[in-house]
């Protein structure tokens, strides 16, 4: 039996106490993380909110089953600390491409939760950063656009898609190096 406070025997709980997530803050607090807080309450704060610190990023391609859910998933596994990653298709896919899955997972990263959106998706949530491989004229006002020159793998053999899932994990390495220069 473990005693109240999760001590035994002088030793704490293996998986400590529980922690709240960064990503379930409640809508009212949502709306005013990066506002300066009103005097008085400035106060009650101890550290700044380590989600408001991080970009929201935009991976953009033409069904978003291959390139983009391949960035989300590595910007997911190598930059959660400095973004939240989103993904996109102009034309989405029904389905996210199985060899898109599958060469992911030979890099251990699963996306089995992930599914082909429409820009009306993300319509709606804010970006500071969107990275286009779809080859086609975007502008957005307000918002930085980056292009990066990847080929499509859809129908294509595996070779092809381990060789685009590695230039695109070099490409989300140099952006996720590049945030954490920006964020000190």
């Amino acid at each position: 039996m473990v005693p109240p406070g999760g001590i035994r025997g002088g030793r704490p709980r293996l998986r400590g106490e529980a922690k709240p997530r960064v990503d379930a803050v409640p809508r009212a607090e949502a709306a005013t993380i990066g506002k300066a807080a009103p005097a008085g309450e400035a106060a009650t704060r101890s550290a700044p909110d380590p989600a408001a610190a991080k970009k929201r990023v935009l991976f953009l391609c033409i069904g978003n089953s291959c390139r983009s859910q391949m960035a989300e998933g590595f910007a997911r596994a190598y930059g959660s600390d400095v973004m939240t990653p989103l993904s996109a298709g102009l034309s989405p896919a029904p389905i996210v491409a199985p060899l898109t899955k599958l060469t992911l997972a030979e890099k251990n990263i699963i996306i089995d939760d992930q599914f082909p959106k429409g820009l009306d998706v993300v319509a709606g949530q804010p970006v500071d950063l969107i990275v286009n491989m779809s080859g086609a004229p975007l502008s957005a006002t307000g918002v930085r656009i980056v292009e990066w020159p990847v080929d499509d793998p859809i129908g294509q053999p595996e070779p092809v898609y381990r060789a685009v899932a590695d230039q695109i994990e070099g490409l989300v390495m140099r952006l996720i190096l590049e945030l954490r220069q920006t964020a000190n």
